[in-house]
């Protein structure tokens, strides 16, 4: 398709959060976006764009990636320009004040632009709650574009709830560990007590950027004429039908859209040669995205969980923040695990271990980044939520019975290395092991699909061509 769909091509300004899991996926579907002939403008940073966005030849003349310098914040380090650069996540209101401050005023030049450089519809993230008023003073239409499945979404509620009114607000730690009463179906889609506790002061009251993580996001449901979600039919009718009563608009799935595995492996051809020498689905791939920075004592658990477990695996490490002058592995480790666990360091092309077939279990900290390639690629998954919605995510997995979370203290949210391995057995191993494994692959022939993917972006832009249509009309 070259822009040939209802209403022609558009001009589509795309705005995410300086995070690699909202980086990531927006380019991703930037490139979707353009191969059906429409323009994206992709706001970006000088740094994050050199290190991950990547728009192929033959899109170039369709994605225009705009590098906007983050203005000098105190308390914000050097350099830094997205969550992983930063050493705490105290710091995270100053990389949100940046944001703010230097993405808004290079939306707002972009709306008074006239011709064809005039975009014909915004997509904001979450964090970019001045977008829709910014684009609705230029008579732009908003969407807000997340990152987050409507389950999760669903149990915040609608802006109102967000902002603190209205009947269903959660004003301490213990409404979030009970279903909404608004969900009328069974669910266990809640918060643990640890989570709460956790979750409660750092989302509803407002940081050093002047507001909340809650007013962020009611602020961008409230003023967007649509809300675009990443998720599909086929995984979560429900959760997308009561969304879209919940917001009082249009809630359109926007299928999945797992990356690609990239074509440059460097550094990592012998894991690649290790994996080739493994058996179908016997090896665990075990990762917890660019956000969590795990504690020494966690990792240590994660470690021996591992090593317990007696399977083989792939881990992408990454040393806490607290290890001190080593990186926070048991002692002896590596030596005691070398031949059946390989431990990778840095960068690591995680959609390519994905999509190996020896690779069959993943244990992962239930991202809706990870959750989407694992899925796509049909491993099973062991959960271990850290952070943010992954509560609220693996509780969902596991009630639709495609996931094992991890035990855990109820009071603390602790968890013993024999936890891990308990979980990564249940899910690799015997009969269970194999329900698991044909019910992921049942799953792949949705998420995976480019052909379903691809449809979903494509009944998404002929929305967005109709409303543009009818506004003209």
């Amino acid at each position: 398709m070259d822009g040939d769909g209802v209403g022609g091509s558009m001009h589509v300004v795309m705005l995410p959060w300086l995070a690699f899991g909202h980086i990531l996926p927006f380019a991703e579907f930037a490139k979707r976006v353009a191969r059906q002939g429409h323009r994206v403008t992709l706001f970006s940073t000088p740094r994050n764009t050199r290190r991950l966005i990547d728009v192929p030849p033959s899109l170039a003349g369709r994605i225009r990636v705009v590098d906007i310098p983050l203005p000098r914040v105190e308390h914000l380090p050097e350099h830094a320009e997205a969550t992983i650069d930063l050493p705490s996540d105290d710091l995270r209101p100053y990389l949100r004040r940046a944001y703010d401050e230097a993405f808004s005023r290079e939306l707002s030049r972009l709306l008074q632009e006239t011709g064809p450089s005039r975009p014909d519809w915004i997509l904001a993230d979450y964090a970019a709650h001045w977008a829709s008023a910014a684009a609705a003073r230029h008579d732009v239409p908003c969407a807000f574009l997340s990152l987050f499945g409507a389950a999760a979404l669903c149990f915040f509620g609608p802006a109102e709830t967000l902002q603190g009114r209205g009947p269903y607000t959660k004003t301490e730690p213990s409404h979030f560990t009970a279903v909404p009463e608004y969900v009328p179906f069974p669910t266990t889609v809640a918060f643990r007590g640890y989570e709460a506790r956790e979750l409660f002061k750092p989302s509803l009251i407002p940081d050093e950027s002047g507001v909340s993580e809650s007013y962020r996001f009611s602020q961008s449901i409230e003023g967007c004429q649509l809300a675009a979600v990443r998720s599909n039919q086929e995984f979560e009718p429900e959760w997308l039908e009561l969304l879209g009563e919940l917001y009082q608009k249009p809630v359109i799935p926007i299928g999945m859209f797992p990356p690609p595995p990239p074509r440059d492996v460097a550094g990592h051809e012998e894991t690649l040669r290790w994996l080739d020498r493994q058996e179908p689905n016997s090896v665990v791939y075990a990762a917890f995205g660019s956000e969590v920075k795990l504690t020494a004592e966690q990792l240590q658990r994660i470690a021996l969980g591992l090593e317990t477990s007696g399977l083989p695996f792939i881990w992408a490490f990454r040393a806490p923040p607290d290890a001190g002058d080593g990186d926070g592995l048991p002692g002896g480790f590596e030596e005691r695990v070398n031949g059946r666990g390989v431990v990778c360091r840095g960068w690591v092309p995680q959609v390519k271990f994905l999509a190996h077939a020896s690779v069959g279990g993943f244990l992962t900290h239930a991202g809706w980044n990870s959750i989407a390639e694992g899925l796509a690629n049909g491993v099973r998954l062991v959960l271990l939520p850290l952070m943010f919605e992954q509560g609220l995510n693996a509780r969902q997995l596991a009630e639709k019975k495609v996931a094992v979370e991890v035990a855990r203290d109820e009071d603390d949210g602790s968890f013993a290395a024999n936890d891990i391995a308990d979980a990564l057995r249940r899910v690799m191993v015997g009969e269970e092991g194999d329900e698991f494994g044909v019910k992921v692959k049942e799953l792949a022939k949705v998420f995976g699909d480019d052909e379903v993917n691809d449809r979903y972006v494509r009944d998404f832009l002929e929305c967005l061509s109709e409303y543009k249509m009818q506004r003209q009309g």
